[in-house]
């Protein structure tokens, strides 16, 4: 038998009891569990009777194990009995206890919080649209321009800004040549910042076959700590100097890059799939917008456990996304540990955000009652197993592997799929007010 002696905000603290005969029982496991560790005389390790062991060390010597096992116990059906949805370990604490009487035990638990919704059907939203213009044709043009540019080796003038070099060098701190401070054959862009400051700029005006001297200095920052802040030469030879060699865009280029025969219908095209694209941006952004501001003006105290739950979770986000770029060996632990922990540092907000959108999302979908059925659970997965490109023999037996492994998964991510379009669907986008009030300052 369980009661809720108190609950506030989120904090439920629960009274339950433990019968002397359910105490009898996890004493009996406590026994079973330690008495391989316990050496009584006269008797071979873990044979020694449990009347044996209490005579000698005290019936106590179980009680802690028997109160965790009872409480393990008896816990849980008292969470079920007042259908509480626990998102943290209990505080439990013994409050009476006396040989033969009903042991007395409260539990100190966080659940998860109400949710005060706002008023989300027909909820006014500013529209957002993104209009594709000319310049933007253009300027995608260009970026297609340079995809289909010519590296061409130059023989009649200098280096310039931009160009590509291939070069020897080798780096000295006084008369010393520094470790791995030397390479031949090295590719180099002019212009790309890639080397230390100063050593690119130092290369425009020399000639192919020139041999330079390059003065830099270290920067205060640089990874080796023998190099921090010093001058250093590098003794440089050109071997090369190339250029990047664009296209000129006309009907030509049209013909080259496309199912097209001339520049207009490559534009029109162009503009079209920019178009297209504007239009998914801008369905992204309005759906973000409707689903913010009923999050912003619905009410509900986020719980500190899953908000650090949360900046765990972007956490380990973050950290994947660098050992995806290729940061997977020992030597770059310590270091992105350091960007892991700066990150999450400023990530609250954002965790605090998520958290919030998660549970006013699962309130819409009670009060709602939005449901998934086999056909759209059957759908779905059906997507993903189409994804994997699965032979035909074994896509059933993939789709079932799916469905028992992410059943769960799968529903939940499809309801919140219905929820969000539905809370579009049932927004009332309104023009921004940034114009009125341009207008207003005009006036």
């Amino acid at each position: 038998m369980s009661k809720i002696l108190k609950k506030e905000k989120n904090v439920v603290t629960l009274e339950f009891t433990v019968s002397p005969e359910e105490f009898e029982n996890a004493v009996n496991k406590a026994y079973l569990k330690i008495k391989n560790s316990i050496n009584v005389q006269g008797f071979r390790k873990g044979k020694a009777p449990r009347h044996i062991i209490e005579k000698k060390y005290g019936k106590s010597i179980f009680y802690d194990d028997a109160l965790d096992f009872a409480v393990q116990e008896e816990y849980p059906k008292a969470v079920a009995e007042h259908n509480l949805d626990v998102i943290d370990s209990p505080k439990v604490n013994v409050e009476k206890f006396e040989e033969g009487q009903d042991i007395v035990i409260s539990a100190e638990v966080e659940v998860m919080p109400e949710v005060e919704l706002c008023e989300y059907k027909g909820i006014e939203v500013e529209k957002t649209e993104i209009k594709v213009t000319d310049e933007d044709v253009e300027r995608e043009l260009k970026a297609i321009q340079e995809k289909n540019a010519r590296i061409v080796e130059v023989s009649d003038r200098a280096v310039q800004n931009g160009d590509f070099l291939t070069i020897d060098y080798a780096g000295f701190v006084g008369e010393e040549q520094f470790e791995g401070g030397t390479a031949e054959n090295q590719s180099l862009e002019i212009g790309s910042n890639t080397f230390i400051p100063g050593f690119e700029e130092q290369l425009i005006g020399k000639n192919k076959d020139e041999e330079a001297e390059i003065n830099v200095t270290f920067p205060e920052e640089y990874h080796s700590e023998e190099l921090k802040g010093k001058a250093a030469i590098f003794k440089v030879k050109i071997h090369e100097i190339k250029t990047k060699e664009l296209p000129a865009i006309d009907d030509e280029f049209a013909k080259d890059i496309s199912e097209f025969d001339t520049l207009e219908e490559l534009k029109a095209d162009t503009k079209s799939n920019l178009e297209k694209k504007a239009a998914d941006q801008a369905k992204i952004a309005n759906d973000n917008n409707v689903i913010t501001k009923i999050v912003n003006e619905s009410k509900v105290d986020v719980p500190e456990v899953l908000i650090t739950r949360e900046i765990d979770y972007l956490g380990r986000n973050y950290e994947q996304q660098f050992r995806q770029q290729g940061f997977a060996g020992k030597e770059y632990d310590d270091i992105i540990k350091n960007f892991v922990d700066q990150y999450k540092e400023g990530a609250r907000s954002q965790a605090e955000f998520n958290v919030k959108a998660e549970l006013v999302l699962e309130a819409i979908i009670k009060k709602e009652e939005i449901k998934v059925t086999e056909e759209e659970t059957a759908e779905e997965v059906a997507k993903v197993a189409e994804s994997y490109q699965v032979e035909a023999d074994r896509l059933e037996a993939f789709k079932q592997s799916i469905l028992e492994s992410s059943r769960a998964y799968i529903e939940e991510t499809l309801q919140k799929r219905k929820v969000i379009d539905m809370l579009v669907a049932g927004a009332v986008f309104v023009e921004p007010k940034v114009q009125e009030a341009a207008a207003e300052e005009e006036k």
